[in-house]
């Protein structure tokens, strides 16, 4: 099973791709904040990571 990171601050969002995601036969792994998500992506390979370039707390928005 391909495995994908999604890193989302807004839950519901997250939620819903999630589990259209999952709907395909993928296994998700979800983080709602950037320093989790950069700790997760670098504990392992994955297949797919996704990543709102917007997350809130990066100085980019």
């Amino acid at each position: 099973m391909k495995q994908v990171l999604l890193i989302e601050d807004e839950k519901n969002l997250a939620l819903f791709v999630e589990m259209e995601l999952k709907h395909e036969s993928f296994q998700v792994t979800k983080a709602f904040d950037g320093k989790t998500g950069l700790e997760l992506a670098l504990a392992r390979d994955w297949d797919l990571i996704l990543l709102d370039v917007m997350l809130a707390g990066t100085g980019r928005n």
